[in-house]
């Protein structure tokens, strides 16, 4: 996606610790015109696959992830990041390892929006070492559903997350390939694949 690539390389800043900051585009401000187009791209894609629900994990997957859906005309869910009291039992939980967030993320869904009867196509902001993808895929196992795809906007390729979820036999499609960022050379990004 030219478009995405042109705007991670005018924004994208690389901070200490092997961040990639595009705050801009994807994870406090967004751009309508690209958010839109993510989710036509996104579903160009899976589309084929026959999804009927998209799922990603609030907060910044739910933009490119609403887009997708609307473009599918299927529901999206996002994964909860604290329990409210309100959802239905049984939950389905995992936890993972958020690297901007410096932490453990508890992860919860209600079964009262995922279950057996589900295709699912998740779609998240990125693609690192695959360990937000991975809680994901388990809480989908746990429901019954199946996993038909993941799409993520901005793939950090150094990181291995493709590798460490190839396991999972499932197309993964990304919008924009952070082949490799540091401060001399600055952000070599490319199309996704």
């Amino acid at each position: 996606m030219e478009s995405l690539v042109q705007a991670i390389r005018d924004q994208g800043v690389i901070l200490p610790g092997g961040f990639l900051k595009v705050d801009g585009l994807v994870n406090h401000q967004l751009l309508p015109h690209l958010t839109r187009e993510m989710g036509v791209r996104f579903a160009e894609h899976f589309a084929p696959l026959k999804p009927n629900k998209v799922l990603t994990i609030e907060v910044s997957g739910i933009a490119p992830a609403i887009s997708a859906a609307m473009e599918l005309g299927v529901p999206m869910v996002y994964a909860r990041k604290k329990k409210p009291l309100t959802m239905k039992e049984p939950a389905f939980t995992a936890a993972s390892v958020s690297r901007t967030k410096g932490g453990t993320v508890d992860l919860f869904i209600s079964s009262e929006f995922l279950g057996p009867d589900d295709r699912v196509v998740v779609i998240d902001d990125f693609l690192a070492s695959g360990g937000t993808l991975r809680a994901l895929t388990g809480m989908i196992a746990l429901s019954g559903a199946t996993l038909l795809g993941l799409g993520c906007v901005v793939e950090k390729e150094f990181e291995h997350g493709r590798e460490h979820l190839a396991d999972l036999n499932v197309p993964i499609h990304t919008l924009a390939n952070i082949v490799r960022m540091s401060e001399a050379e600055g952000i070599v990004v490319e199309a996704g694949r």
